[in-house]
């Protein structure tokens, strides 16, 4: 069973950067795309980045084009969020999530193994 386990989250002032790690375990490798996810209190989740098996191709949410960067690191089963010009819209708890289908980046088909989640708090 796939386990993503979610780490780098913390506290931020406007500006400011954070890089969230996305670990899995369970797994030889995911032959997957890994996509972010966040969801701001009050707020549906929102899908923002996803990256493809190979690392060729990405994604993003136009509100976080040229701000956050993913990547992945198939040797290590591990990808991650560089988040920079952090600003208090930011504010979630970010989830990576991968799935067993091929397909878009985006949903369908749906991302279904998800992490725990790690909250980002960004003061004005």
């Amino acid at each position: 069973q796939v386990h993503l386990v979610e780490s780098g989250g913390g506290l931020a002032q406007a500006g400011d950067s954070l890089r969230l790690s996305c670990a899995a375990s369970g797994i030889t490798r995911i032959n997957y795309a890994i996509a972010w996810f966040r969801q701001a209190p009050g707020k549906e989740r929102e899908w923002i980045a996803a990256i493809s098996w190979s690392g060729k191709s990405t994604d993003y949410v136009d509100s976080v084009k040229g701000r956050f960067t993913i990547s992945r690191d198939n040797a290590n089963n591990s990808a991650y969020l560089q988040m920079n010009s952090l600003k208090p819209e930011d504010t979630a708890v970010y989830y990576c999530a991968t799935r067993t289908k091929y397909g878009s980046l985006t949903e369908p088909p749906p991302y279904d193994i998800w992490g725990q989640g790690t909250q980002v708090t960004v003061s004005s």
